[in-house]
């Protein structure tokens, strides 16, 4: 693998995600070129040293990272030339829907797909920051047309960028995780924030409030995309969690302290249980130092 210093990194994407990655990967030593479908972005990115100068001719890089929406990510692809051989990166938070199209047509280039798990329930470039990824996991997605040279060389970016592990895993297994550990919360705390006394609440919230309600005002327009190409996955765990709400009403509307200690028992444990657990289900799981 190329030296840091010549190493050539593009970003295409400059919100909070992507301005990150450019502010971590200079810190890191490398130099990222910063492409942005709107100009504001770029100029403000140029102006603070996040990227070296603005992409042109994305056929002069090693390394593409698109952090880019889903079906943007795809069209981005597909309208542009790279470099034979280059690592070409998303950054999405759905990766079946965006194997299946990378995969649809012959490429000249090295595919990997990647997850970051980390954020802010702000976006845009203007709250990006260099240590957004200390101690985050890194989520890199493979198939048997993953090459092992571009995987190799996304992991040590990764390493760079300050993460603190790597989770590897199938696109298959990724979404049906993330429905979970990432999308249904979202849509909780949406549907959270609904209920009608939220607006007097004023001196009764807490910390779990806060919690339960930190990610209710994120972008629609992003999160429905999300959702949409997930459905089948996220659909069944909303289904989950009306099952397990509905046998803890079920309970409560019984009035038998011991039916309803028995349902918030059983979920404590497995809480616990989860905790305990070893990772199971093509899932592996790398600490870096």
């Amino acid at each position: 693998m190329k030296d840091r210093s010549h190493l050539k990194i593009c970003v295409a994407g400059l919100g909070l995600i992507g301005g990150s990655m450019c502010m971590a990967l200079r810190r890191a030593g490398y130099s990222p070129a910063g492409w942005n479908r709107s100009f504001e972005p770029l100029e403000y990115a140029l102006s603070i040293g996040a990227v070296s100068s603005a992409a042109r001719n994305f056929e002069e890089y090693d390394v593409v990272f698109v952090a880019l929406p889903p079906k943007a990510a795809v069209n981005f692809i597909n309208s542009n030339k790279f470099k034979d051989g280059a690592v070409i990166s998303d950054i999405c938070g759905v990766k079946g829907f965006i194997e299946r199209e990378i995969y649809s047509l012959p490429r000249n280039f090295r595919y990997v797909g990647t997850h970051p798990m980390a954020g802010k329930e702000v976006s845009t470039i203007h709250n990006a920051c260099a240590d957004l990824f200390d101690r985050a996991s890194m989520v890199i997605t493979s198939s048997s047309r993953t090459d092992e040279g571009a995987r190799a060389i996304i992991e040590r970016l990764t390493r760079d960028m300050g993460f603190k592990c790597i989770v590897e895993c199938s696109a298959a297994v990724h979404d049906e995780k993330i429905a979970y550990t990432s999308q249904l919360a979202h849509i909780v705390s949406n549907a959270y924030v609904k209920d009608g006394e939220i607006v007097s609440c004023l001196g009764f919230t807490g910390g779990s409030f806060q919690d339960m309600t930190r990610i209710a005002g994120v972008d629609e327009g992003v999160w429905s995309e999300l959702y949409l190409l997930n459905k089948e996955n996220l659909s069944e765990r909303i289904s989950c969690l009306i099952d397990n709400l509905a046998e803890i009403k079920s309970a409560l509307d019984g009035g038998v302290a011991d039916e309803l200690c028995a349902v918030l028992k059983d979920g404590r444990e497995r809480f616990f249980q989860s905790r305990e657990r070893a990772q199971t289900g093509g899932i592996t799981v790398k600490l870096l130092k």
